[in-house]
């Protein structure tokens, strides 16, 4: 079974826009996690213009599925995740000024330093994910270089899908067998949808986990938190 990890980076993007508490991160994750989801995820940015450090440290408190961190491994957010220790860390080569995450590692380039960072993880009981394109050879490096998973970045396939979903599939599907076959989880996240989630979990069944944030948070605009994430438990059962 896929499991649907929501990314509340949106939630903490709303708040900050008017100051205060509301709404409430930590609450909004304990709710996501009543209605049947299987994880939270945060991405939290040296600039804390959403998630910030300390709501990290928040929700570690109250999380009681898997918590996964993302972001670029510089030094603060090893430390953030070293003293927090989630269940997963996921590495994302994302700039400080970068608006999303918007590519993934090229893991023969940076294959010393993902290296170390995995190493490190690993020493503090962490389960490490790198964040890749669809492209096995970045798969194939991710593995030597010691992770436990790698995700997919999706945003090209939700760029073409409506064009050919066919084709949009493709280097996914090459890319999550090479994970296989090298025995490292599988996770996948960048713009997945209910137009498009059902057919990308057709296609690569032995997913782990799917990280949403953005398109879950907007539909949950339209159709409630509750109604929202059982929509998307739905698409990762077809």
């Amino acid at each position: 079974m896929t499991k649907l990890s929501v990314n509340i980076n949106k939630v903490a993007t709303i708040r900050n826009a008017r100051g205060g508490k509301i709404p409430d991160v930590v609450k909004f994750a304990i709710e996501c996690e009543k209605f049947g989801a299987d994880g939270i995820t945060v991405h939290p940015r040296p600039d804390g213009r959403h998630i910030t450090y300390d709501d990290v440290l928040a929700l570690k408190k109250v999380v009681t599925t898997e918590f996964n961190i993302e972001g670029y491994p510089s030094q603060s957010f090893l430390k953030l995740v070293a003293d927090v220790r989630p269940t997963q860390a996921t590495l994302v080569p994302d700039p400080p000024e970068a608006l999303t995450s918007n590519d993934g590692w090229d893991t023969v380039k940076n294959f010393d330093f993902l290296s170390d960072v995995c190493s490190f993880l690993k020493e503090n009981g962490i389960r490490s994910s790198i964040f890749v394109n669809p492209i096995a050879r970045s798969v194939e490096k991710a593995a030597e270089a010691g992770a436990d998973r790698v995700e997919l970045y999706t945003e090209p396939y939700a760029r073409l899908y409506n064009e050919n979903r066919n084709i949009a599939i493709a280097p996914f599907v090459e890319a999550a067998k090479m994970a296989r076959e090298v025995n490292l989880g599988l996770n996948a996240g960048h713009d997945l949808n209910l137009e498009n989630l059902a057919f990308f979990h057709q296609n690569i069944p032995w997913l782990d986990e799917v990280s949403i944030g953005h398109a879950l948070i907007s539909d949950a605009l339209y159709f409630g938190i509750k109604e929202t994430i059982h929509r998307y438990l739905s698409q990762l059962k077809s």
